[in-house]
């Protein structure tokens, strides 16, 4: 979330014009009676929203897949309570080790070590596998390919290295800046032979990959090189109740208006029913068809 942007004039949402728990969890489990099963928290920074595991509580209890994306800073001091509350699994995204480039790419004061610290935290309160999310961008952080597959070699976790997208308007994407996952691979074969491990489910985002001499696992995320929309099954809910069927999506469909107007579950479950069986999307298979930018959410505002 560039402070250029998000600055002290931004104008945040006020609370009364975001899902409560009690709507998200409503929400939730008529996804899981569609068939959905697994769920993600996500953001922006979801360790920021007041009283968090307490959500976490709630949605512990339908049969899903509960996990969680976050910025790392706050787990070690959090990652008990998400677990006590029933988190399974945690994803923690750093895109470098050197902490002036970590803060430039982040456009934060936060720092590498505290991100490290709440990795150790997560692992040793039972999140597992923690997974590390690092985006790439060629002549920012490139360099850090082997430097982070060096660091997470060896270790239980799970790193995974992802295409630098053209997500919303505020990180200034180009294409010569995308460094593919096919370069990363071979830059990391040549240090540490890998190989190719099949998906674990069809719809399966990340490209698996495994070191041969066993030391650990990794996953490339490769929307721009080889887009996967016809494999996609995720739906995105929005802090104010949109509903987005596509990362890169330029708008999404309000939920809040009829959850707050009286409609029944039923009502909710067709609305979600129709939404879905009309979704068309497939921007990264046509992205080099776009004659210009349009309109789109950012992912700060729905999450990766």
């Amino acid at each position: 979330m560039p402070r250029a942007v998000y600055n002290s004039s931004f104008r945040f949402l006020p609370r009364a014009e975001i899902l409560s728990f009690e709507e998200i969890e409503r929400l939730a489990k008529i996804f899981v009676s569609m068939g959905v099963r697994k769920i993600r928290i996500t953001g922006g920074e979801p360790l920021l929203r007041r009283d968090l595991p307490k959500l976490i509580a709630r949605l512990s209890r339908l049969d899903v897949d509960l996990a969680l994306t976050t910025n790392g800073t706050q787990l070690a001091e959090m990652s008990k309570d998400l677990v006590a509350a029933g988190l399974k699994r945690v994803t923690v995204s750093l895109d470098s080790l050197d902490q002036d480039q970590f803060q430039k790419v982040t456009d934060s004061t936060a720092t590498v070590e505290s991100v490290l610290d709440g990795i150790e935290a997560a692992h040793l309160a039972g999140l597992r596998p923690v997974k590390i999310n690092a985006v790439i961008r060629q002549g920012s952080n490139d360099d850090s390919v082997l430097a982070l597959a060096e660091h997470f070699r060896g270790t239980p976790h799970i790193l995974r290295f992802i295409e630098f997208m053209d997500v919303g308007a505020t990180n200034d994407w180009r294409a010569p800046e995308v460094l593919s996952a096919r370069t990363m691979i071979d830059q990391i074969h040549k240090a540490y032979p890998i190989e190719p491990v099949e998906a674990e489910y069809p719809e399966e985002v990340a490209k698996r990959w495994r070191y041969s001499d066993g030391q650990g696992e990794l996953g490339f995320i490769t929307s721009i090189s080889q887009p996967f929309c016809g494999d996609c099954s995720r739906a995105r809910l929005s802090a104010e109740g949109k509903l987005y069927t596509c990362l890169f999506a330029s708008e999404g469909k309000s939920l809040l208006e009829p959850l707050r107007g009286g409609a029944t579950d039923d009502d909710l479950l067709r609305l979600l029913g129709g939404i879905w069986s009309r979704r068309d999307d497939h921007y990264s298979e046509i992205r080099s068809q776009q004659s210009q930018r349009t309109e789109r959410v950012e992912m700060s505002h729905i999450g990766g």
